[in-house]
């Protein structure tokens, strides 16, 4: 692996939160993917939604299928501009984990139940499991992980939640950037989920092959597949359309971001840091790629059949919420020891954690 001078480097990571002894065989950021993968928040990702609530299908995204498409394109993009691969996976890998049963709509419901407590986050919530409710190892709460990952999997954060953050929260304070590799993830992130919503969309019935061709990169690469397929039917190029929708956001994103790198010529990650954001879309790009997200939140996201899966898929985190506020003592024991200190962030913890059936089924028993 040839890293380049501003790239994350494992052998000066700024550390972990409890010293341990370093392994021969791997470096830090492999260790850190490793516990991630190992992780009962990430096998449980097998059964949280991305669009449409797990049991509409098995042919749907999942949050782990997601996060394992987005780590793949984050290494790609990382091993072009001479960046760490083991962190950009391990971030990746990491990103989701405080993600809700039933997706946007579970978190947007939460975080209305939070309201009174500091509200809920999802990236904040993903920090949270691999800091302190991962509970794995004899020495210490959470995963233990470096620095550099948990820089990267804290996406987004209020002035309010960084001040009691500390050294991962002073980037949001001192309005500075994270490291290269927690960049490209962010990028990595849209481009699988604008991608995989056209896939499961068109799967689902709700988008049509017409309509997508009013979206400006989807008919760019629609014509010049049917120009080299003239024969193939719609669902094959749909998906030979997707293939090359991914692989010309992937190829922008690298050559601009190369460009922004050479023009500022970085010479340690600290500059990284301090510099305004280097991974980025063309202009061009960015435009096109706004314009797909515009479409999908239209035809996709506000879809009365999708409208009525997230409004249903609200109101049991409500109810949820609401039952064990007030019943704390049936949550799972581990979650009733948390209570005593705050019982609705521990209710909150509960929730983020339940898979899409295990809080419908939990939802129907109180019922």
């Amino acid at each position: 692996m040839i890293l380049k001078p501003y790239a994350a480097d494992p052998s000066y990571s700024i550390g972990r939160q409890y010293n341990e002894t370093k392994s021969k065989f791997r470096n830090d950021f492999q260790r850190d993917r490793d516990r991630i993968i190992h992780s009962s928040a990430f096998r449980r990702l097998e059964y949280k939604t991305q669009v449409f609530v797990n049991h509409e299908g098995d042919m749907f995204r999942t949050r782990l299928t997601h996060s394992l498409e987005v780590s793949q394109i984050s290494r790609g993009i990382a091993r072009t501009l001479n960046c760490h691969e083991d962190l950009a996976e391990a971030i990746a890998l990491a990103h989701d984990l405080g993600h809700t049963p039933f997706g946007h709509a579970g978190q947007d419901s939460l975080n209305a139940c939070m309201k009174s407590f500091d509200g809920f986050e999802h990236n904040l919530q993903s920090l949270r499991v691999v800091d302190f409710l991962e509970q794995r190892y004899a020495d210490f709460d959470g995963l233990n992980l470096t620095f550099e990952t948990r820089e990267g999997i804290l996406k987004h954060c209020s002035l309010k939640n960084a001040r009691n953050l500390g050294q991962v929260g002073e980037r949001f304070i001192k309005k500075q950037q994270p490291s290269l590799e927690a960049q490209l993830v962010n990028h990595a992130d849209e481009i699988a989920y604008n991608n995989h919503d056209i896939d499961d969309g068109y799967r689902s019935g709700v988008l049509e092959y017409n309509a997508l061709m009013d979206v400006s990169l989807f008919k760019e690469c629609a014509e010049l597949v049917k120009k080299d397929y003239p024969k193939i039917d719609e669902a094959r190029r749909i998906h030979e359309t997707i293939r090359r929708i991914m692989y010309k956001s992937i190829s922008d994103i690298c050559e601009t971001s190369e460009t922004n790198l050479n023009e500022s010529n970085p010479k340690t990650i600290d500059e990284i840091r301090t510099l305004p954001k280097l991974i980025n879309f063309s202009e061009e790009m960015s435009q096109k790629q706004l314009e797909l997200k515009k479409f999908l939140r239209c035809f996709l996201y506000e879809h009365e059949r999708v409208v009525e899966m997230t409004d249903n898929a609200k109101e049991i985190v409500k109810d949820l919420f609401d039952y064990f506020l007030s019943n704390p003592s049936k949550m799972s024991e581990s979650f009733q020891s948390k209570s005593t200190k705050d019982e609705a962030r521990a209710v909150a913890d509960y929730l983020a954690g339940m898979t899409d059936r295990y809080a419908i089924k939990t939802h129907k028993e109180i019922s």
